[in-house]
């Protein structure tokens, strides 16, 4: 009897924790790329602390090898009020793991990852003292986010990671930074044709919860919330049908909210239900 209990334990608590996905401390700024919206730009500096406030900002991404602080994709962020901005980059993982490297991510309230190919961004900073230290500046509240592979980059379980094409789904990088957990986020969803992409990792990996996001969009997550701002939508992918509706994936606008751990989305205050036949356990 106590090994059974024992078993019931350990199943419940592998079960919950497929429901855990947003950082225990800190925001998360997803964005699907293109980002172009000032509300969103904004958002993310209050969200650091207000244009004073030291936000670092990666273009690893990117196919340039060499990027400083008068990099062109500094100046939306200049127009945006933001004040003081450092740029760190390497494709170095032992420079990634120095104490000099670090120290500016130490210093700041916000980090921001550019867009570019994901799997450069995994290369370089997975599992480095840069890894360590971005999930310590969440940890002391700050914020952290990314637009399109910067966006990717940010859950658990990596979309388009594939060195050789950005059109394969499931590549030879899938290990993101894991600050969204049991989930993966495709980007410029629409723009790029993409909303049935998604359906493929789900069915592969039908414990993760699909998020895809289209250009000039993003989620804005804390702890297992989110809500949508930006100009397009937000998709949410299941393998069982979503809030009701006939097929497996569920789009949502700005000023909508969902709840990742309840499954349950909210429009303008509307609540529709928890998505069918994802309960949660308990």
């Amino acid at each position: 009897m106590r090994r059974i209990v024992i078993t019931l334990v350990l199943l419940f608590t592998v079960s919950l924790s497929a429901y855990e996905h947003g950082p225990d401390k800190g925001t998360l700024v997803i964005v699907g790329g293109n980002m172009q919206d000032p509300a969103i730009v904004k958002r993310f500096i209050d969200l650091a602390g207000g244009p004073d406030a030291p936000i670092v900002i990666i273009p690893t991404a990117g196919e340039d090898d060499d990027y400083d602080n008068y990099w062109s994709g500094l100046r939306l962020w200049r127009e945006n009020g933001a004040r003081n901005l450092t740029v760190i980059h390497t494709r170095d993982r032992k420079v990634a793991d120095t104490e000099a490297f670090v120290k500016p991510i130490r210093a700041a309230r916000g980090v921001f990852f550019a867009g570019g190919r994901q799997w450069r961004l995994a290369d370089s900073y997975l599992h480095t003292l840069t890894h360590k230290e971005l999930t310590a500046l969440l940890n002391r509240g700050g914020v952290v986010g990314g637009s399109s592979a910067g966006a990717s980059i940010l859950t658990s379980f990596m979309v388009r990671g594939d060195t050789k094409s950005n059109e394969k789904m499931i590549g030879d990088h899938t290990v993101g930074l894991g600050f969204l957990k049991n989930a993966a986020v495709d980007q410029h969803l629409l723009r790029r044709n993409r909303q049935f992409d998604m359906l493929e990792v789900i069915d592969q990996h039908p414990q993760l919860l699909g998020i895809g996001l289209d250009e000039n969009t993003a989620i804005v997550v804390e702890g297992d919330q989110f809500d949508v701002i930006g100009q397009s939508y937000a998709v949410i992918y299941s393998n069982q049908p979503v809030a009701g509706s006939t097929g497996r994936f569920y789009f949502m606008g700005a000023g909508d909210r969902f709840d990742m751990k309840t499954r349950k989305a909210t429009r303008q205050g509307n609540e529709w239900g928890p998505l069918q036949g994802v309960r949660p356990p308990g």
